[in-house]
């Protein structure tokens, strides 16, 4: 008797720190890829009379770069299911970070922007790997706070790419920053590649059970038909519209804040900081919260509900210069804590098998969302508006909100596609 319940103990512990392993390189790969997001948006200022161009021509930047993570986003997606998350992960940050190396090398405007799609491109790959790799590995009791370690990871990468930006650049150039943050890429690169802690295909299959046929490349795209339903195309748009609200604060809010609230370069960029770490630690506490309740739509609601108030309030100037940090930390925190539950959500509806383009189509929205928003930031700037951007994020989130209403029950799901999950 007490040998069989130190064995289960033992195996109990065993389980525990695999998944932690696997949370912790999965979640510095995703905080590698966030990282790259925020290179070239706080170097805005520099850029704009380096090259001659407009707020909106430098949203262009942001904008091909989502736009080409979110078109081909699905498509890696499909890769994974088919050739293992692993090796789509390594391809897609060697590609992002030699990107990011060439921005460096550009000689023109035109170049930054070829190399924002290919760096797009390298980027679309790590959702649907890195959610593929947790859900087919993490223990179902552990699932939510491997999902708010994966969330908040990345948030970290945000939050550190500013603060590299600014202290190597005041140490060399811009070029410099963009180089040195590209080698950095492909020194993890190495890491993961010498790595065994990320199975390799074979492994995998004799761990985790797979219920799916195995697919051709013709019925990978017959697949296409789970994307169709209400339940899924709601959670699209739920991603889409978050995350234009996330990108426009990330993109423009250093910009938006120096001419709203008058603040110099270090308290507008200390602003944009405590946004992403408030979002860090509020995706910590939503993964606590998405392990202990069953209904994760009204924990999403909530927290993007009092978001979207916060950045109406910052964007009327109802609060003084002073406490613009504190708010933005605010509203970071509470949209942090929708992150656990929205892939609570997704995880919900995704059947067997179909991890890979289950996530990939859904961030794709993601990307969609990222890839819009910087124009019309970059439009609200050239035109003096800057309280506006506020308020345009504010109203992405109330319309996040009435997408989620769709999310509450995945037997709907099921119902319009036919599949179900054994």
């Amino acid at each position: 008797m007490v040998l069989c319940l130190l064995k289960r103990m033992s195996n109990a512990m065993v389980n525990v720190g695999y998944d932690i392993k696997i949370m912790g390189l999965v979640g510095f790969a995703h905080a590698a890829s966030h990282f790259f997001h925020l290179i070239l948006p706080p170097l805005f200022p520099i850029l704009k009379p380096d090259f001659g161009v407009s707020y909106v021509e430098l949203g262009l930047l942001t904008t091909l770069f989502y736009g080409a993570s979110g078109v081909t986003q699905t498509i890696a997606g499909f890769l994974v299911d088919r050739f293992g998350a692993r090796k789509v992960l390594l391809c897609g940050l060697t590609v992002l970070s030699l990107s990011v190396i060439g921005y460096g090398f550009s000689s023109s405007f035109w170049e930054l922007l070829l190399l924002s799609i290919t760096a797009g491109l390298g980027n679309s790959v790590f959702h649907p790997a890195d959610l593929s790799i947790l859900t087919t590995k993490i223990s179902p009791k552990r699932l939510g706070k491997a999902y708010a370690v994966h969330a908040f990871s990345g948030n970290i990468g945000w939050a550190l790419a500013p603060i590299f930006v600014v202290t190597v650049a005041s140490f060399w150039d811009w070029r410099a920053t963009t180089m040195t943050a590209g080698i950095i890429g492909l020194i993890i690169v190495g890491i993961f590649f010498l790595s065994n802690d990320l199975l390799t295909d074979n492994e995998l299959k004799e761990q985790i059970p797979n219920t799916a046929p195995k697919e051709n490349f013709s019925s990978i795209w017959g697949g296409a038909k789970i994307f169709f339903s209400t339940t899924m195309m709601s959670c699209f748009f739920f991603f889409t519209f978050l995350a234009a609200a996330l990108i426009g604060i990330q993109t423009f809010g250093v910009a938006a804040l120096q001419s709203l609230y008058e603040l110099d370069l270090t308290n507008a960029t200390t602003a944009l900081t405590a946004f992403l770490i408030g979002s860090a630690l509020g995706i910590l506490i939503g993964g606590i919260i998405a392990d202990k309740i069953s209904r994760h739509d009204i924990a999403a609601i909530l927290g993007v509900a009092l978001a979207s108030i916060i950045l109406i309030i910052i964007g009327s100037k109802f609060i003084s210069p002073y406490f613009v940090i504190l708010a933005l930390a605010l509203a970071g925190f509470f949209s942090g804590t929708t992150a656990p539950s929205r892939d609570m959500l997704i995880r919900k509806v995704t059947p067997n098998g179909a991890s890979g383009r289950v996530f990939g189509f859904v961030y794709s929205g993601l990307d969609l969302g990222s890839s819009a928003m910087p124009l019309l930031a970059g439009a609200l700037m050239d035109s003096e508006k800057p309280h506006m951007i506020f308020y345009a994020c504010a109203l992405m989130l109330i319309i996040a909100i009435l997408t989620i209403r769709k999310l509450r029950e995945n037997s709907i799901f099921f119902k319009d596609i036919n599949i179900s999950r054994k």
